[in-house]
């Protein structure tokens, strides 16, 4: 049986009297993107640190593939691009790849073909003998991340990928990270752009105040569907459409959620009646943001016990 690539039980982490991470329960599987939400403050950024062995723990256990938090061998195996970079202006991309592959022990007789293998992978093989001063955001963070690919990782964290890139360059890093994924790798993937984590994650945890407050598959955590229509003409009294389940209005829009599809032509049959005009039937499920928005809104404040 494979061992996860990331499991941690109660994991905390105190700074005096602040508790920066509160009893964090997290299991990454070998060969999943797994996305890391959260607003700021919520301990993201200490869980990571206690993930790559920058910071101990004050509290809990975890295990990255297979080793303790901290692990010099596990921590070779990792790739890590963080959101705040910096890479020194007078060395060109070749350079700084090359000064990676040294520091993680890459061999030295297949290096060259690996940073090629990396360049061509961000798309930025036509610039590796240039100087990265001249670089702009969104291309040091195409360097970024093929520092973190270097030597293909076992286990490859990513904190805000794409917050430089535009559409194309989004689109490129999702293609990397389900290649990523195709060979085994497991990805965790920390973004505020919650549309791109909904697009290219296997399963998610949301963490708020130090806890994860939901985690799972996203079919499970967004599968309920809603309906959205667009009417004119109902009376102020929606009570007689209350059947179909809890309903908002939103700028000329009726949202009911959650709504088997099987009934929306049940309930616009119902508006009809009620002398409507129906302009507009839009089924769908909730987004990402909304499920993200309702569970942090909803979450226990410290001391508190979680839901």
């Amino acid at each position: 049986m494979t061992d996860p690539a990331i499991e941690t039980h109660g994991l905390r982490r105190c700074y005096g009297p602040t508790v920066a991470l509160d009893a964090l329960d997290l299991r990454v599987e070998a060969g999943e993107v797994f996305g890391f939400l959260g607003p700021n403050g919520a301990g993201k950024t200490t869980a990571v640190k206690l993930l790559l062995g920058l910071v101990r723990r004050t509290g809990g256990d975890g295990r990255v593939l297979g080793r303790p938090l901290g692990d010099r061998d596990a921590r070779r195996r990792i790739g890590y691009l963080p959101e705040l970079f910096r890479y020194q202006p007078w060395l060109t991309a070749w350079e700084v790849l090359e000064l990676h592959a040294s520091l993680a022990g890459l061999p030295s007789g297949g290096r060259h073909a690996e940073i090629d293998r990396v360049l061509e992978l961000v798309g930025i093989a036509s610039r590796a003998g240039d100087r990265t001063g001249g670089f702009s955001k969104g291309m040091q963070q195409r360097l970024g991340l093929a520092a973190a690919l270097l030597g293909e990782p076992a286990l490859v964290i990513l904190d805000e990928p794409t917050s430089a890139l535009d559409p194309v360059g989004r689109e490129d890093v999702r293609a990397i990270i389900r290649h990523a994924r195709e060979r085994g790798s497991a990805v965790l993937l920390n973004s505020h752009l919650l549309g791109e984590v909904e697009r290219v994650c296997d399963r998610v945890a949301i963490v708020q105040r130090g806890r994860v407050v939901a985690a799972g598959a996203l079919d499970d955590l967004l599968g309920e569907s809603e309906v959205r229509i667009r009417v004119t003409g109902l009376p102020s009294d929606l009570a007689v459409l209350g059947a179909f389940g809890p309903i908002v209005e939103d700028d000329g829009w009726l949202v009911v959620r959650p709504l088997d599809p099987e009934r929306i032509p049940e309930l616009v049959a119902a508006i009809v009646g009620l002398g409507g005009r129906v302009h507009a039937v839009d089924p769908a499920r909730r987004s990402l943001e909304n499920l993200f928005l309702e569970v942090v809104r909803d979450a226990p404040s410290p001391g508190e016990p979680a839901a």
